[in-house]
């Protein structure tokens, strides 16, 4: 994050951090149309920049790099500069600038993240004062996994995602992600899923525990997610991915979230080389990437 000027007005900057789930359950159907989701997740180093620079009238607006993200009022960072504006009667506005690195639609929380930065960084342009555990309140309203990208690092998040519980920075290694060459409607996914069919789940306390315990072969062995297996159903190209990557050498093999973007740990460096030569070869969008781990402010009360 950063502090600058540009004509004379205030700007910030903010890192928005992409993440990826090492294991996610859904438990059930809740009676307010959303899932009860148990996973667990943590930040990589493939992060959006977000700039925001200080207007003398209450305007908001959104420009982005990407050419497919919205600027108005269907972007997360709007809505969240927008919802602080009125909550908090501020009568200045912002022009929020979004340099996007992480692919949109990619079940990496890109726009949950933006809107996180936007949060935290309209907190400290406005002068609100507000602590993270305040602002991640706050992004509840605006997506289930703006609270996670509020405080960042690793987390088990119960509930919507919102309910988190902050663990220790898994062990150290590299992210290998792959983003196939379409999006996937995550409200689409969840609406195939039959939560009454899920034949196998992810054993999320041992996960925790091996997580705790810097246990990288237990954790490779444990991570698991059920919306693979409706995702891939959806679009076959993403268990295509992940046999190619498994086929390629990597310690353990994701999707991550709801999709399409399949992810690879691996430990040994020349192992990430040839991954990510090969992968080129199928997909456009490979990314090498280190785990962030660690959280933004670990003195804030995340539920313990």
């Amino acid at each position: 994050m950063g502090v600058g000027i540009k004509e004379g007005l205030c700007v910030i900057s903010e890192k928005a951090p992409a993440k990826i789930n090492l294991s996610l359950d859904v438990i059930r159907r809740r009676e307010d149309g959303y899932h009860e989701l148990e996973m667990v997740m943590t930040m990589i180093d493939l992060a959006d920049r977000v700039d925001l620079y200080e207007e003398r009238y209450p305007v908001i607006r959104v420009e982005s790099s990407s050419g497919v993200v919205p600027s108005d009022s269907q972007n997360l960072a709007y809505q969240a500069a927008s919802l602080l504006q009125e909550r908090y009667r501020v009568s200045r506005g912002a022009s929020i600038y979004i340099d996007k690195k992480i692919p949109v639609a990619a079940g990496l929380a890109g726009g949950s993240s933006d809107a996180a930065a936007t949060l935290r960084g309209l907190n400290r342009l406005w002068e609100l004062h507000l602590s993270l555990d305040e602002l991640a309140r706050i992004g509840e309203e605006i997506g289930s996994d703006v609270p996670f990208c509020i405080y960042g690092g690793t987390a088990l998040a119960k509930g919507r995602g919102e309910v988190l519980t902050h663990l220790p920075a898994p062990p150290s290694c590299w992210v290998v992600l792959a983003k196939p060459a379409f999006s996937v409607s995550t409200k689409e996914v969840y609406g195939a899923l039959r939560v009454d069919h899920i034949t196998r789940r992810p054993d999320t306390d041992k996960l925790v525990q091996v997580i705790k315990a810097q246990d990288y072969e237990a954790m490779c062995r444990l991570m698991y997610n059920v919306l693979e297996e409706v995702t891939m159903k959806m679009y076959p190209e993403v268990g295509t991915y992940k046999r190619l990557i498994t086929r390629f050498g990597a310690d353990a093999v994701l999707m991550s979230g709801s999709g399409p973007t399949v992810f690879a740990l691996v430990r040994q460096e020349s192992r990430v080389r040839r991954l990510v030569s090969a992968l080129r070869g199928f997909c456009r969008d490979v990314y090498a990437v280190r785990l962030l781990g660690h959280g933004l402010n670990l003195r804030e009360n995340v539920q313990k």
